[in-house]
Parts: structure tokens; sequence; C-alpha cells
């Protein structure tokens, strides 16, 4: 499908959505849809149900981080028509303690894409029956593809010989002592001639 082809589409997608769709937008031959994220579920019904449509395979479901915005978060939600042969993007803007609705009930196979939004980026899906952090440890502190979460991170982990058991201790960054000089990309050097500068006012 073209982009006009694409186009017609979405514009076809809002008007059954009144009110849960906002907007659309097709960019590099990909539809995307503005939607509500309270109103996520009737959404992605109509999507999969009405013959016009049949988007009945959901890709992925995940967020972005924007720190700067009111609204920090975007919802995304990825989902395949085969029979238009063609994908469509969800995105709704929630906030740090907006109460995201579950689709499982409709996309069985969106409970661990939810479970992973919730453990990497803290938004919390509602309605979800087993909503626990599903990559990082029990017990982890923060969510780690929050663009403010550090780089780092708050602890590191290791065995203890000692012990004989894996410990959890602060992160500690040691900087060891390191003199810079000329030769290094990071840092200029403190010299008043460089090596060779001495030629580059010599004329022949």
């Amino acid at each position: 499908m073209d982009d006009n082809g694409l186009d017609t589409l979405g514009q076809t997608i809002v008007a059954a959505l009144p009110g849960a769709a906002i907007g659309h937008s097709v960019a590099h031959g990909q539809l995307e849809i503005a939607i509500d994220p309270l109103k996520v579920v009737d959404v992605v019904r109509v999507l999969r149900d009405d013959p016009r449509f049949r988007f009945i395979s959901v890709i992925d479901v995940t967020a972005v981080d924007y720190p700067g915005r009111e609204l920090r978060f975007d919802m995304v939600y990825h989902f395949l028509s085969p029979t238009l042969n063609e994908r469509v993007r969800l995105v709704g803007q929630v906030g740090e303690t907006t109460m995201v609705p579950s689709i499982i009930s409709e996309f069985p196979g969106a409970d661990w894409f939810e479970r992973e939004v919730y453990d990497l980026y803290g938004i919390v899906i509602t309605g979800h029956p087993d909503m626990r952090r599903i990559l990082t440890d029990y017990g982890f502190d923060g969510h780690p593809l929050r663009k403010d979460f550090p780089l780092s991170g708050f602890v590191e982990v290791r065995y203890d010989d000692d012990q004989k058991r894996v410990v959890y201790e602060p992160v500690r960054l040691n900087q060891e002592f390191r003199k810079f000089d000329f030769l290094s990309p990071w840092e200029g050097a403190d010299y008043p001639v460089l090596p060779g500068d001495e030629k580059a006012g010599v004329k022949p």
C-alpha cells in the first residue's frame, strides 16, 4: 500500500474510533495513529474485529521516554494485518502516574510485553494478572530504560568466594589517576609549544 492508501486507511480508522483515535500520520511508509491511551482496549478491539482492518496480530508493546515533557512517556503498540499486509503503530502519551489499561483480554500475546514496559519504564498496566518485573532481579531499584536512570545503575552484583553466594553492593566508581598529554583525543595539553609547531612560523 502506498502513502496515499495508508493515509486513506488512517482516516478510516480515526473515523471508526471517535474520541479514542485522535489523529494519524504516514511517515517512511508506515501508518501511525495517535490514540487516547485510556481507551486503548476499545481501539485494539475495533482494529482486530472490523473487517476493514483485521489487525489480528500484536507485534510489540513498548514505550519511549521524553523526560522534558509533561506527559513523559509514549505508549507504543505495533499490530499486523495479514489481510491488508500492513502494519499500524498506535501511540498514546502518558504521565508517570498514568494507569494504562492492559490489552491482554483482547491480545493475550501482549502479556510479557506489558510486563517489560512496567519493568523498564515504570508504567503501571492495570488489569494485568501478573504485573511484576520480567527482566531485572527481585528488589531491583529503578527502571533502566528511563533516561534519568544512571548508566552505572545503583548496585552491582558479584559472587563472593568467602560468603559462597551472590552479593549486592552499591556501585563504586573508582577513577584512576591519569595524566593526559597532547596525544590524548579527550584533553588538550598544557604545553607552550607542541612538537612540530615550532616550524609553523618558519618561511622557506
